[in-house]
C-alpha cells in the first residue's frame, strides 16, 4: 500500500485514517489543526501528539509530496520562486509576492499545459500530469513557511531597505504614475491571497483543484476567504459554467488576448473549440448568476494585438456593441506586459502604445489597468513558468 499523502486528505479522511491506526477521531483535529494553522511539516515538531503516533506518521505517511529543488528571489527578495518537483519527477513552479498591503502567492495546477499557448513558456512544455489536491495545497504553505522565514529575517534587520524601484526597462509597466517602488514592512503577517495563475489550466484539473480550493477555505484549518482567491483560465467554457454554480465567491479572470477570432485562434488553440461568442456568452451567465465582475487579461505583444482599432474593438466586444450582443459585460480589463519566452520570436509592446491602448479602452467605458510587474529577472513574471 502506497503512503497516504496526508495534505491529499479532508479532516473527515483524515479522522478514518486515525481510526485505522487505532487512534481517537480527535487525533485528526489535531493533526490537521498541525498541518494547516501551525504549517507543521515536520512530525516530530506536532508536540500535542503522541510520541507513537508522531513516530508512525513519520515512517508510514507522507506530510508534503513537494520536493523543493531550488529557489529564487528578485526585487530584494520580495518575489521569490520555489521550484518542486513531484512523484513521477515532473517539474512544476510557485511563485510568492510580498506588497506593502498583502502577500499572494502563485500556484500551479497542472505540471505543464496543454493549452498550447503561442506566447506562454508553459504551453510549450504540453502536459505532464495533473496535480493533485495536497500537491496543490502544498505550493500555499510553502509560500506562508516563506513568509515566515522572510519576516525574522525582516525584523532583525529593521532599517534594512526593502524594495528598489527594479530593472530600469521594466520600471514603466509598474504604475500609471511611473516607477514601481515600496517600502514593504513585516505588518503583513500570512498569506492574503491565493491566485490559480501558475503552471497548467485549472478548469482542466477541476475536481483536484476545487478540492485545494475547499482545503485552504475551511474556517477550521487556514481559513482563507473565497474572495481572495482566483482563478485564471484559458477559456474553458464548461469550467466558467460550472464555477458559476459553485458554493464559494471564487474570483474569475480570463485569459483573453485578442479581439476577434482569426487572431485568438492563431495565439490559442482554444479558441477553436470555445470561440469568442460562446465565451462571452458563458462569461455573461457567470456575471449574471454570480454578481460578480470578471477580470479579462490581455498580454500585449508588439505589431499583433496592440493596434488601436483592436483596442476600440477589444472594447465594443466588451460593450456589447459586435459578437457580444447586450449590455456591457460587468468586467474589467487588465493588460499585462509580455515577458520574454526563449525560442518565441515576440516582443512587448512600447510603452506609448500600451497606455494609447488604455485610454481607448477607458474611453469607452472599459475599466483598465496595467498589471504590477514582478519577478521578470527570475523568469517568474506571468507566462514564464516553465519547470527550469
Amino acid at each position: 500500500m502506497p503512503q497516504p499523502v496526508l495534505y491529499n486528505l479532508s479532516l473527515a479522511e483524515l479522522e478514518e485514517l486515525m481510526r485505522a491506526w487505532g487512534q481517537q477521531p480527535f487525533r485528526a483535529k489535531q493533526l490537521y489543526r498541525q498541518l494547516y494553522l501551525n504549517l507543521t511539516n515536520d512530525p516530530a515538531a506536532m508536540s500535542d501528539l503522541p510520541l507513537p503516533l508522531r513516530v508512525r506518521l513519520h515512517h508510514e505517511a507522507q506530510l508534503d509530496p513537494l520536493e523543493l529543488v531550488q529557489s529564487q528571489q528578485a526585487d530584494d527578495g520580495l518575489t521569490r520562486k520555489a521550484l518542486f518537483r513531484v512523484s513521477n519527477g515532473a517539474l512544476i513552479e510557485s511563485v510568492l509576492m510580498i506588497y506593502a498591503d498583502r502577500v499572494t502567492v502563485c500556484v500551479s495546477t497542472q505540471a505543464g499545459c496543454a493549452m498550447g499557448c503561442d506566447f506562454c513558456a508553459t504551453g510549450r512544455m504540453g502536459l505532464l500530469r495533473n496535480l493533485s489536491c495536497g500537491e496543490i495545497v502544498a505550493q500555499v504553505l510553502w509560500a506562508c513557511r516563506e513568509l515566515r522565514a522572510w519576516q525574522v529575517k525582516l525584523a532583525a534587520t529593521p532599517h534594512t531597505p526593502i524594495m528598489s524601484t527594479g530593472e530600469a526597462d521594466t520600471q514603466w509597466w509598474g504604475s500609471e504614475s511611473g516607477a514601481f517602488s515600496e517600502r514593504v514592512t513585516h505588518q503583513v503577517n500570512r498569506v492574503t491571497n491565493v491566485v490559480f495563475m501558475g503552471m497548467g489550466e485549472p478548469f482542466a484539473n477541476y475536481e483536484r483543484w476545487w478540492a485545494a480550493v475547499e482545503r485552504l477555505h475551511d474556517p477550521n484549518g487556514f481559513n482563507l476567504g473565497a474572495r481572495n482567491m482566483t482563478v485564471s483560465t484559458v477559456g474553458v467554457v464548461p469550467g466558467i459554467l460550472r464555477l458559476a454554480e459553485a458554493p464559494l465567491p471564487i474570483n474569475l479572470a480570463i485569459s483573453l488576448h485578442a479581439p476577434d477570432d482569426q487572431l485568438r485562434s492563431t495565439m490559442m488553440p482554444i479558441n477553436r473549440r470555445y470561440p469568442l461568442a460562446e465565451l462571452l456568452a458563458a462569461t455573461r451567465e457567470y456575471t449574471e448568476r454570480s454578481g460578480r465582475r470578471v477580470s479579462f487579461e490581455y498580454v500585449l505583444l508588439h505589431g499583433r494585438n496592440d493596434h488601436p482599432y483592436q483596442a476600440m474593438a477589444l472594447a465594443k466586444l466588451l460593450r456589447g456593441q459586435s459578437i457580444s450582443k447586450g449590455p456591457p459585460l460587468l468586467c474589467h480589463v487588465n493588460l499585462i506586459p509580455w515577458n520574454p519566452v526563449p525560442g518565441v520570436p515576440l516582443s512587448r509592446s512600447e510603452r506609448s502604445r500600451v497606455h494609447e491602448f488604455q485610454q481607448i479602452l477607458r474611453d469607452y467605458g472599459v475599466a483598465c489597468t496595467i498589471r504590477i510587474e514582478r519577478g521578470a529577472s527570475i523568469a517568474a513574471a506571468c507566462g514564464q513558468l516553465a519547470g527550469h
